[in-house]
């Protein structure tokens, strides 16, 4: 199995968090494109391709959290879809094999009894933007070997599992499985990764007590054996996901441990 750490914020360069990485004996840094000096317009491919020769390290993608290619106001999807389509360019160039993506509800109406969201009212207007979307990437992967990976958060809606059904059909989208998320909502995110084990190639590890997330391995009340045997079935990539350097250094060691 191949684990790695996510952007830790306690990190300030890009080479303090490879050389983290490498002191730690994990395989690659997902950077995080909310952060300000992982921007498009910051990124020195030469630099990011030096270090990761330098600490023996590689990458991949979590794309910016706010991501909403389906925004019905099409000057915003078409920021998201360049941006996008602009980050795929990039993990060509920097041989990043996984983009990380959060799928958006979009915005929804508070009524006396319920919540409607638009993209539940709008349905057909919105799994059309996703058919787009889905398009738009292939184009912009062509032949390279990058997954676009959709990451449960906070629970599927019947709209959201419509759209992952029509984007697992191209062989371009996958998932990511972000253990103690689907733990915070009482499991319900697991039956739908498990009905699509097969495009299952990315996750999130971390332990989780209730509703607390991104604890350190070994630390919470999940059963990481069971998610490890999973992750070693499919092949995934493992991003360490803890928050912090010494929550980091907990799981590597728990990992370590597991191993012997």
């Amino acid at each position: 199995m191949i684990f790695g750490m996510p952007t830790l914020i306690e990190t300030k360069s890009l080479e303090e968090c490879a050389s983290l990485c490498n002191e730690l004996g994990l395989s690659f840094i997902e950077l995080n494109m909310n952060m300000p000096q992982y921007q498009l317009n910051k990124i020195e491919v030469e630099d990011f391709k030096r270090i990761a020769q330098q600490y023996g390290i590689s990458y991949t993608i979590h794309l910016d959290e706010n991501l909403n290619f389906s925004d019905f106001n099409s000057y915003v999807s078409s920021a998201y879809i360049r941006t996008v389509k602009e980050t795929i360019e990039l993990a060509k160039k920097i041989n990043a094999p996984i983009l990380n993506m959060h799928f958006s509800k979009g915005v929804y109406f508070t009524l006396p009894d319920r919540k409607v969201y638009l993209f539940d009212e709008y349905k057909e207007q919105y799994l059309q933007s996703v058919k787009d979307f889905c398009k738009e990437c292939e184009s912009a992967i062509g032949n390279s070997n990058i997954k676009i990976c959709i990451e449960n958060c906070d629970g599927y809606t019947d709209f959201n599992k419509d759209a992952i059904d029509l984007l697992l059909e191209s062989p371009m989208f996958c998932l990511t499985f972000d253990v103690g998320h689907n733990h915070g909502i009482g499991g319900s995110d697991e039956p739908i990764i498990m009905e699509h084990k097969s495009k299952l190639c990315h996750m999130h590890l971390h332990d989780a007590l209730g509703k607390q997330n991104h604890m350190a391995l070994g630390t919470g009340e999940l059963d990481i054996h069971k998610y490890l045997s999973l992750a070693e079935e499919c092949n995934c990539r493992i991003v360490l996901e803890t928050k912090t350097i010494v929550g980091l250094k907990q799981s590597v060691q728990w990992i370590k441990d597991y191993s012997k």
